[in-house]
């Protein structure tokens, strides 16, 4: 079994300083993560100091989560149902859930005041300056590789969390024990590992294509707040992906730096796996659909070499990774048309992506959902020379699509169609194909509006399909094993 090559942490401050400390705090937001922050702060401390914060805490929240939040029957919590910037004002941290923009009218006027706004990640990043952390991000791929990382880690014998966007919010597991920590990180939480001021051992970044512009409020701030975990949280070592350009311009003077899919390094030539001029494995049988998820395979192997391990002889334990729901997920087949899953596509280039892994069969594939205003035009322009069978708009954002689709489908090709909602989508997808081929989900839009997220889309989708939902939303291996 490797020794892990992690750098010595003899630099780390000592356990026991919280930057709760001192502050008048406030929580906003009470979803899972804000639920698992509360119980953190509520909790013993950490190691004999840490992030407990007994004194009167402020909940901002909506109505509905209010009375979830009473029901906890803690006699110092203050619950408000009502948000503003001079609320926020009164406060010294307020702790904000992930999706909630730190760029808000409301937020911006409380930073003007001296509010300081964290997120749960940077606390956990402070508090637990012992762990050894992997962190990846991406817009997209990030879950897929984060979820294989943790799995070719418990391979080699590594007690290893999984944990973050993926589904278990850091703080839930504050006072976990693992060897190493693989981390998923959204564009709401990289910048929040860049201000805990902790250097992570090790960050993966697998692509960048905009998203999250209504968050972030513009490209440009998209993409420098994703790129923050490795321009300004200053990795040990960064593993980046050659093939994005935004990527392959990148230069860290402070971190090693360890290219994938690159000629010199990890990367794919057909269906092999190689590092550099080497052979290393055949990835035909593995369940990893899509020749993405096998560029994500190359990254998880540099990393792995990159902190002392024989990647080579780790690479097929691949083959036992079970894919993760809603991203190209192949439900099964109904009276001749195959349904696929991918609820998790929120770009135009994951949609362009997934009809890439079905150029062979005819597909009707499902697009639109909430309007981030994400720019279309690339797909359009694709649909000249590889449109699928069908396209049916729905969403938000549906007729906008549709209108720059129109004058492509008039000139043949495919078909186009618009409707009222998945239900109505699905069935207008089934008479384009008739009985035989591909039903394919992958909205490349987010599912806010009629659903609460992506699983609950997806979870719809199957059922719809006739499917059993509950039995295909489970992601395994979540939490420390």
């Amino acid at each position: 079994m490797a020794n892990m090559a992690f750098p010595n942490r003899s630099g780390h401050a000592s356990v026991g300083h919280s930057l709760l400390d001192g502050q008048r705090a406030a929580l906003w937001g009470w979803g899972r993560e804000g639920k698992a922050t509360h119980r953190a702060l509520r909790s013993a401390p950490v190691a004999g100091g840490g992030i407990r914060y007994p004194g009167e805490l402020t909940l901002f929240c909506n109505a509905q989560e209010a009375e979830d939040a009473r029901a906890l029957g803690d006699p110092l919590l203050r619950i408000e149902a009502e948000v503003d910037g001079e609320r926020l004002s009164a406060f010294d941290m307020v702790i904000k859930s992930p999706g909630i923009s730190p760029y808000s009218p409301m937020a911006r006027a409380a930073q003007a005041s001296g509010t300081r706004f964290v997120g749960a990640t940077q606390l956990w990043f402070a508090e637990r300056r012992d762990a050894d952390t992997l962190c990846v991000t991406g817009t997209k791929g990030k879950s897929t590789t984060t979820a294989m990382l943790a799995h070719l880690l418990r391979a080699a014998g590594k007690r290893t969390a999984l944990v973050g966007n993926i589904g278990a919010p850091l703080m839930e597991l504050i006072d976990g024990q693992a060897d190493v920590w693989a981390i998923e990180l959204s564009s709401y939480q990289t910048r929040d590992v860049a201000d805990s001021g902790v250097r992570p051992h090790l960050a993966i970044v697998t692509n960048i294509y905009p998203e999250h512009l209504d968050w972030h409020g513009g490209e440009d701030r998209y993409v420098a707040d994703k790129l923050a975990l490795v321009t300004e949280g200053k990795p040990h070592v960064a593993v980046l992906n050659a093939a994005d350009p935004i990527l392959a311009r990148m230069q860290l003077p402070d971190s090693e730096v360890v290219w994938f899919n690159h000629a010199d390094g990890w990367h794919m030539q057909g269906e092999v796996i190689h590092r550099g001029d080497e052979a290393i494995f055949d990835t035909s049988t593995l369940p990893l659909p899509g020749a993405h998820n096998r560029g994500n395979l190359c990254a998880v192997l540099a990393a792995l070499e990159a902190i002392g391990f024989d990647a080579a002889a780790f690479a097929p334990h691949a083959a036992t990774f079970q894919p993760l729901p809603n991203r190209l997920q192949a439900l099964g087949e109904r009276d001749g048309i195959l349904y696929v899953n991918d609820s998790i596509s929120t770009t135009p280039h994951a949609t362009l992506a997934a009809l890439d892994l079905y150029r062979d069969r005819p597909v009707a594939v499902l697009v639109g959902g909430h309007d981030r205003g994400l720019d279309w035009h690339d797909f359009a322009e694709a649909m000249r020379s590889c449109a699928p069978h069908a396209i049916v708009t729905m969403g938000q954002n549906g007729p906008r699509i549709h209108a720059l689709l129109e004058p492509i489908a008039a000139a043949g090709g495919f078909t186009l169609s618009q409707a009222r909602d998945l239900e109505d989508a699905m069935r207008i997808g089934r008479d384009a194909i008739q009985g035989n081929g591909v039903m394919l989900l992958s909205p490349g839009a987010p599912s806010f509006g009629p659903y609460r997220d992506y699983v609950a889309r997806g979870r719809h989708f199957a059922e719809l399909a006739g499917f059993d939902p509950g039995k295909i939303s489970a992601i395994q291996g979540m939490g420390i094993s």
